[in-house]
């Protein structure tokens, strides 16, 4: 990544290119776990970022919160709805018939790791209720109020093994799991030691008779399903209204941008298209055909992917289904208003843009003064300018000097 970086930017500019590294869940889980090992880990990365040519600013874990928040910067940004785009991006007329157009709302953030997920927007009404979930930004001369919650052991990794840890709690084989979320015909074995060492999992840890987890796929949808909605708690709600675990959100507001493992594991299962956007049926019907191969066929077909990540595409997508309905309670009426992203233009979709952003103060607070017309706009003026002027002139010449034969009619 650095030796590309090193490519792509002209050298004599290096010295003046900052660096930023903002750690995410992955490294909030181990430092929940092993708070000296994150920081040898952050400490080794930071080294190697110094011995770079750039100008390197520090590293840090960044919170759920922070990585909700530059999420939804950076859709918004990348998509236009901040009134910068329309200064920097555009140019005399156009910028002119796009501010005519402006947008008012801005879009939904969904964001999905490996280890959380975050879901941030403007809600269409204030309220009072757990203000912690609450963010103030005034840009570009407009106020907003963001709602933004990070899950963490809610990424689709960790998801996955929270549910494995209850279906062992459950089970009550020797050893062995059939577990409906992979394809018929898949095994995986399991250390039970390394199982339980993850925050995500630890408060399910028992003692078993054996050392190792032996997983067979049965490829069966519905039973996945019922199995991932128990990941959900949905039993108490100390507000006007949760999503789930007694977590606060109000009423869902407007578009959403869904991307990095929305993306990812939907653009897989060939249901990111935005020229005719899939109903919600039909995506669980996809998946549901998907789950249902099984595995010899689905590793001939997709041989060219990692085997670890094939056989988790069937658990990630009935995931991701099950808490974009159950979990965030988007229904039949505005699934379609999820746009899976992976890119906005040439950028990518996800937090870093957002954080870079932020951290480089390249969004203002107030709205910046009208820059001056481009020069090809400026010299098309002149000139409009100029043809109307020698047309009034001649005018009032014609006017007050009316030439001879056009006087002769008068006494």
């Amino acid at each position: 990544c650095l030796r590309q970086a090193e490519e792509v930017i002209p050298s004599n500019q290096h010295q003046e290119t900052p660096v930023y590294l903002g750690a995410t869940a992955g490294m909030r889980l181990l430092s929940l776990e092993n708070k000296s090992a994150a920081d040898k880990v952050l400490s080794s990365v930071e080294k190697t970022l110094r011995s770079a040519p750039f100008n390197f600013q520090g590293a840090r874990i960044i919170s759920g919160q922070e990585e909700g928040a530059y999420g939804w910067i950076t859709i918004n940004y990348l998509l236009g709805n901040f009134k910068q785009v329309l200064y920097q991006w555009q140019s005399g007329w156009t910028r002119l018939l796009h501010s005519l157009k402006s947008i008012s709302e801005t879009s939904g953030a969904l964001d999905l790791g490996g280890a959380s997920t975050q879901i941030t927007f403007v809600p269409n009404e204030l309220s009072s209720e757990s203000p912690e979930n609450l963010l103030y930004f005034r840009l570009y001369g407009k106020d907003y109020l963001v709602y933004t919650h990070s899950f963490l052991c809610y990424g689709k990794d960790q998801a996955l093994q929270q549910k494995l840890a209850r279906d062992l709690q459950a089970s009550t084989s020797n050893g062995s799991l059939f577990d409906p979320c992979f394809h018929q015909g898949y095994q995986r074995t399991i250390n039970i030691s390394d199982f339980f060492k993850n925050p995500c999992t630890s408060a399910n840890k028992m003692q078993f008779p054996f050392n190792q987890l032996y997983i067979q796929g049965e490829g069966d949808y519905q039973k996945c399903r019922r199995n991932i909605q128990k990941l959900f708690d949905k039993t108490n709600c100390p507000y006007s209204s949760c999503s789930f675990n007694g977590i606060y959100l109000p009423p869902l507001q407007g578009d959403f941008g869904a991307f990095s493992a929305f993306y990812f594991v939907m653009n897989f299962l060939n249901l990111t298209s935005e020229q005719s956007p899939i109903a919600l049926d039909k995506v669980a019907s996809a998946i549901e055909s998907f789950c249902a191969r099984p595995w010899h066929e689905v590793k001939t077909a997709y041989h060219q992917i990692k085997e670890k990540y094939l056989s988790e595409y069937c658990f990630s997508g009935v995931y991701i289904l099950s808490l974009l309905e159950n979990g965030y309670e988007f229904t039949e009426k505005n699934w379609q208003r999820i746009h899976f992203l992976g890119k906005i233009g040439s950028s990518d979709a996800g937090w870093t843009l957002g954080y870079m952003l932020n951290l480089t103060n390249m969004i203002p607070a107030e709205e910046p003064a009208v820059p001056p017309l481009s020069h090809g706009s400026y010299v098309g003026l002149m000139v409009l300018c100029s043809l109307v002027l020698v047309s009034v002139l001649l005018f009032a010449w014609l006017l007050f000097h009316k030439p001879k034969c056009l006087q002769k009619g008068i006494v």
